[in-house]
């Protein structure tokens, strides 16, 4: 069977960029970005797709929420013994991709993952729901489960042990940081003319170059 999908098309005319309209800084552009898509409504606008390599050359992505960003670069939590972590201890580079669709825009980062502090994860960990901390701790991410019930039974006895006081951080678990050297900015644009504004970390400097579509 073959889906022919050729005649799924969509014109983009919502905005323009170019060089004059883009801040010399990518991360103040990223924020001006992220704040508009925020305010668009947009459902989990901090939703990213992360990609990583495994040690046999194998790509893989995954969508994970960004939960901090700075100048310094941007910060997501997960399992320190899934799968993505595997990856990143064996090639800490990685790409990060934002697709705004309803505003015809994407985001992509290149850059390396470094764990952040235990200090700074904690922090993070005793701001998150109960129920989250309590996952955190059942779940034992990437591994083969034999069914959903299991994982449910597991959460309820971890919440009756934890039913007291604070729960615990979980050692295994903890944020990534990822320092971009390369973030593109991808503007939609009518006959397929898209606007790509690059920047490319060279010397300590952000080099700003516009990519042809």
């Amino acid at each position: 069977m073959t889906l022919n999908l050729a005649d799924l098309r969509q014109r983009y005319l919502k905005d323009g960029l170019d060089e004059s309209n883009t801040d010399d800084n990518p991360f103040v552009q990223f924020e001006k970005w992220f704040h508009q898509a925020q305010k668009s409504e947009l459902l989990e606008p901090n939703a990213m797709v992360l990609s990583t390599v495994n040690e046999d050359s194998q790509p893989s992505t995954r969508t994970v929420l960004l939960k901090q960003f700075s100048d310094d670069g941007f910060v997501f939590f997960t399992n320190y013994r899934s799968q993505k972590a595997k990856d990143i201890q064996y090639n800490p580079k990685v790409a990060l991709h934002f697709n705004w669709l309803e505003l015809e825009r994407q985001v992509k980062i290149q850059g390396v993952a470094t764990k952040i502090s235990l200090k700074d994860s904690m922090r993070y960990f005793a701001s998150r729901p109960k129920g989250s901390q309590i996952g955190a701790w059942v779940s034992h991410q990437s591994q083969i489960i034999s069914s959903k019930q299991l994982l449910l039974s597991q959460f309820e006895k971890m919440k009756q042990k934890f039913q007291s006081g604070e729960i615990p951080f979980p050692d295994f678990w903890g944020g990534y940081l990822v320092v971009p050297h390369q973030i593109e900015f991808w503007q939609g644009g009518d006959n397929r003319l898209h606007d790509r504004i690059c920047y490319t970390l060279e010397e300590n400097q952000w080099v700003k170059q516009r990519l042809a579509p």
